[in-house]
């Protein structure tokens, strides 16, 4: 004999639960951001890059001849301290998932990769836009002393100069987040980051049949005239095929190995 068993009066049928959405690039971008300054290394290195800037105006302000203390000679020479500086911001940025031992909390909770990477890509550009942004106010507040106390405290800048020192220090971060993603060790990517250029500069001067080659692949010479308002189409070349060499190269590489490297 069958014996069929209805359903209980009143049952609730099992709750049916919508899939989670994704989180957006720009809410992963405020995320990285903050990682940026949560961290004690990331906090106290923009600090320091924030401290080095005020005090090369500073001393602009203390030694500097009263001509030269114009806006353009208090910004420019804070953008160099700076560029070295970022990109070590960048490596700690990219590398910090494998350093801390989090990759397999953020891919777990982002699969996709590739979509952390740009998000910490987009971080630190937005930081080397802030850091712009800080040498031109540090910048003004030096041409309000200088004027205030006999200078020249002249304003006159050329926009192309302002443009130069944004793609110098984005270039600069991006290469750091390059090596970053290539090496995955943030000892190793510093020290292969400042290490390797420093090296092939001193070959180049060296070594007589480089020296033709460094010209082209030097970054210390191909970024010399983004300190200018003014580069030539050739000037432009030699950056485009440097940065090709030192940024674009090992990103690309460095991306394949990120997507592919198995966590554990």
């Amino acid at each position: 004999m069958t014996t069929t068993t209805a359903p209980a009066a009143g049952a609730v049928a099992p709750r049916q639960h919508a899939p989670a959405d994704r989180p957006s690039l720009v809410r992963l971008t405020v995320v990285e951001l903050r990682k940026l300054v949560d961290t004690r290394a990331g906090r106290w290195l923009l600090i320091t890059i924030g401290l080095i800037a005020a005090a090369i105006v500073t001393l602009q302000l203390i030694y500097a001849k009263d001509a030269d203390q114009t806006f353009v000679n208090f910004f420019t020479p804070s953008l160099l301290p700076v560029g070295v500086l970022l990109p070590v911001l960048g490596i700690l940025s990219i590398t910090s998932e494998w350093s801390q031992r989090t990759a397999l909390t953020t891919y777990a909770l982002v699969p996709r990769r590739e979509r952390v990477v740009a998000a910490k890509l987009i971080a630190v550009v937005l930081t080397a836009l802030a850091s712009v942004l800080a040498s031109l106010a540090i910048a003004a507040a030096g041409t309000l002393v200088a004027g205030a106390t006999g200078g020249a405290g002249t304003w006159r800048v050329e926009a192309a100069l302002i443009g130069n020192a944004v793609i110098f220090q984005v270039a600069n971060v991006l290469m750091g987040a390059a090596f970053g993603l290539l090496l995955l060790n943030p000892p190793l990517a510093i020290v292969g980051y400042l290490l390797l250029p420093t090296l092939w500069s001193v070959l180049s001067e060296l070594v007589r049949p480089l020296r033709g080659p460094a010209g082209w692949l030097d970054t210390s010479r191909t970024m010399e005239p983004l300190f200018t308002d003014h580069l030539t189409g050739g000037q432009w070349g030699r950056l485009a095929v440097s940065l090709l060499v030192w940024l674009v190269l090992p990103m690309a590489v460095g991306l394949v190995r990120t997507l592919r490297r198995e966590v554990s």
